[in-house]
């Protein structure tokens, strides 16, 4: 883990509101030198159980948490609005998305949580609930990488990477998702 000039670790987010986190995080992206920005393909998080790989043209913000308005008549996996920025958004919890067995959160779990948010460019106003923002990844950071099985039911999971520690991580193309059929039909 490395640490930020302003001593504070560069993964972990000041605690006191959503400016400070934004501005933490706008500024830990102005450090990145040239060089280690043009390798730094995506942004870490962590989604239920799965290390994930976002690409970073795929992705806009990460926002504080802030409980979604429940829609009926919803899958459960669509949390709710949120209004962020002038703009509603839906909340999706990604990992119940993929495994309709992963456990509900509780209100505490939920709260611990950030709130990632499409690029406007794939013109959906979506975000996906976070459980751990891990930061800027790069190709370096990898000791490994392979294709998914050719089998696998979602398109939008791509190669798998092994990181140093041993553990894999999976690219999530938040572009191919916001296409997907089933991503898109949120009503039961």
């Amino acid at each position: 883990m490395s640490i930020a000039s302003d001593g504070q670790s560069a993964l972990t987010p000041p605690s006191s509101s959503s400016d400070d986190f934004q501005n933490h995080f706008a500024k830990r992206l102005r450090q990145v030198d040239a060089g280690e920005r043009a390798l730094s393909a995506w942004m870490g998080v962590r989604i239920g159980e799965r290390a994930l790989l976002v690409p970073l043209s795929h992705a806009s913000e990460i926002a504080p948490w802030q409980k979604p308005t429940p829609v009926p008549y919803t899958k459960p996996w669509f949390m709710g609005i949120v209004g962020w920025r002038g703009e509603l958004s839906g909340v999706v919890d990604l990992a119940t998305f993929l495994d309709d067995k992963y456990p509900k959160r509780s209100e505490a779990q939920s709260a611990a949580c950030r709130l990632m948010t499409f690029n406007p460019a794939l013109e959906i106003n979506v975000a996906l609930l976070i459980d751990q923002v891990a930061g800027l990844k790069s190709v370096a950071e990898f000791s490994q990488a392979h294709r998914p099985p050719s089998n696998t039911a979602w398109p939008f999971l791509g190669n798998l990477y092994t990181d140093q520690q041993g553990t894999t991580w999976q690219e999530l193309n938040l572009q191919s998702l916001s296409a997907n059929e089933k991503f898109l039909s949120i009503g039961i």
